[in-house]
């Protein structure tokens, strides 16, 4: 997946845009990973799905890959806070 938004349908059938935070495979599981938001919500929330080589999505199951999903996210954010600081000193 290698765009920058997506299009989600919600539970009322409606089809959502969403700006592509990053997306990642999973050696463990096999599975691809996508993380997502939407930037014009001031208290944006970060979603997760699965995602196949068409772009289709697919929910995310079990606790294990929700955890696996969130150490990704954190050292993801935590890299990206890094790179500010660093930009920061120059």
């Amino acid at each position: 997946m290698d765009v920058n938004k997506i299009q989600v349908i919600d539970d009322d059938g409606n089809e959502l845009e969403f700006d592509v935070l990053f997306t990642f495979d999973s050696e463990d599981t096999g599975k691809k990973y996508v993380l997502y938001y939407d930037a014009n919500d001031e208290d944006a929330q970060v979603y997760s799905s699965i995602y196949d080589d068409e772009g289709n999505l697919y929910p995310i199951e079990t606790p294990d890959e929700w955890d696996m999903i969130e150490e990704v996210f954190n050292s993801f954010m935590a890299e990206d806070e890094e790179d500010e600081n660093s930009q920061d000193m120059d």
